[in-house]
């Protein structure tokens, strides 16, 4: 290996881990793996970059070719600033900073100081993207802008947020509210989002405000679906006497892999108990209506438990695109 990539791993890699040897006396494996890390990491942000600039593109896109030209908002941070813009005529790139600038300092001090740092710059490229590039305008069919600029929109956070960071900082405030009053994400979103659309309706029009719901569920259906992709997981819990077969059928009907974990049916404080093996996997929701078929032949009478997965690493998992 070249002595600058040497010397690269050991100040990067090796000496983050309190290897304090000479270059000389550290291992070649140590050297050979210190290396491979720091490949990962910088493919990793490569990755991440791309997905980002790809983001922050579809976003201005979705802002200037269908929703800025028709006065149409959308929820969260971008809605803010949308909604500002159309009240006082301030430029929206300054706007989308300034409206930002509190839950980047939630994010660092949240979910550290990358995602800050990925965050801002996420941010700043938004801003600069749409004070600089010329979008054309596309359509003025009102329907029409209010589906398609939320799809952009939508694309633009959720390629953004595969990229390790966000345009649209919402979510950040979401995360640290619920932490501090106990409620859930959702609950929190939803009333910010109240709040937004109401002011639109005041401040705008009643028709507008109802077009800028359509672009909020458009740009949220379409974030759920950049995020989870087309294939979402489903983890499935199975408890049956026959679990020995329901886990052989898995494996080789099913294509997936299994877990087994030790477990008791118990029947009330003081019934029976019976020790068993508890089957788990993860599928997509389109081999649901398989497995069931497979788990009726097998046991009709199985205890079956299904949550939803947002996303999966490994095992025989189908990896998904854009996935990390």
């Amino acid at each position: 290996m070249k002595s600058f990539w040497k010397q690269l791993v050991v100040k990067n890699i090796l000496k983050e881990r309190d290897l304090q040897e000479s270059t000389e006396a550290i291992h070649p494996f140590q050297i050979a793996k210190g290396y491979r890390e720091l490949r990962i990491t910088w493919m990793r942000l490569l990755k991440d970059s791309i997905l980002i600039i790809l983001g922050i593109f579809s976003a201005a896109f979705g802002l200037k070719s269908f929703l800025l030209t028709n006065h149409f908002i959308d929820g969260g941070a971008t809605g803010i600033s949308l909604l500002i813009s159309s009240i006082t005529k301030l430029p929206l790139y300054w706007l989308i900073i300034i409206v930002n600038i509190p839950f980047m300092f939630l994010g660092y001090k949240i979910l550290g100081k990358s995602f800050a740092i990925k965050t801002t710059l996420a941010i700043i490229g938004l801003a600069l993207c749409v004070r600089l590039i010329q979008f054309p305008d596309v359509t003025n069919d009102k329907l029409l802008v209010a589906i398609f600029g939320g799809i952009f929109l939508g694309a633009g956070i959720g390629f953004s947020v595969r990229g390790g960071a966000v345009i649209d900082g919402t979510e950040v405030l979401a995360i640290f509210l619920s932490k501090k009053f106990g409620t859930t994400l959702g609950d929190i979103i939803i009333a910010i989002n109240i709040l937004i659309f109401s002011a639109a309706a005041y401040f705008l029009s009643i028709e507008i405000a109802l077009y800028s719901m359509i672009t909020y569920l458009a740009a949220s259906k379409t974030l759920d679906f950049i995020i989870e992709g087309i294939e979402e997981y489903t983890g499935v819990t199975i408890i049956s006497s026959h679990f020995a077969e329901i886990r052989q059928m898995i494996i080789e009907k099913m294509g997936r892999g299994v877990t087994i974990y030790s477990g008791k049916q118990g029947y009330g404080k003081k019934g029976p108990t019976k020790e068993m093996d508890i089957v788990y996997t993860v599928i997509t929701r389109l081999e649901l209506n398989k497995l069931h078929s497979e788990l009726e032949k097998i046991d009709p009478h199985a205890f079956v438990v299904m949550s939803s997965v947002k996303d999966t690493r490994g095992g025989m998992i189908k990896k998904r695109p854009l996935a990390h």
